[in-house]
């Protein structure tokens, strides 16, 4: 079983830069979506509803990160996708409620933007091992 390093104070500070920026980027969003939801629900598309969830959603994907960086490093590459498209089934479910698709994809393109802010900041902490090591080519040997 492989550890990964505990957070650290500059692990936090890179959560509280990702937290900072993935709200901003998710207000840029929400007002580019309100501004094309012409008739729609605007449903959390007002800064009550997606800055909790913004902030939510990090710390939600910190604690499953720093699980499974400790228990299953490479199973990151999988679960991180997963997680992000099962948090869009939702999304998606809002067109049954009257929602127009700036509304819908702006949520999802909200949801990408804290999965990308959780990778971003913890990418760092994975074990070197966790890191893949580009494959040599036979002229890299040579050399």
């Amino acid at each position: 079983m492989s550890t990964s390093p505990k957070p650290t104070a500059l692990t936090a500070l890179r959560l509280g830069f990702a937290l900072l920026a993935a709200a901003a980027v998710n207000t840029a969003i929400a007002l580019g979506a309100l501004a094309l939801d012409d008739g729609g629900i605007a449903m959390g598309l007002n800064p009550a509803s997606y800055l909790p969830a913004t902030a939510a959603g990090l710390l939600l994907g910190t604690i499953g990160w720093f699980v499974l960086a400790r228990r299953a490093p490479h199973a990151l590459r999988v679960v991180v996708p997963a997680a992000l498209v099962l948090t869009w089934v939702p999304d998606l479910l809002l067109f049954g409620a009257g929602a127009t698709a700036a509304n819908v994809f702006g949520l999802m393109l909200m949801h990408l933007v804290v999965t990308t802010a959780v990778v971003t900041a913890l990418r760092p902490t994975l074990a070197p091992a966790a890191h893949p090591q580009p494959v040599a080519t036979a002229d890299q040997l040579q050399n």
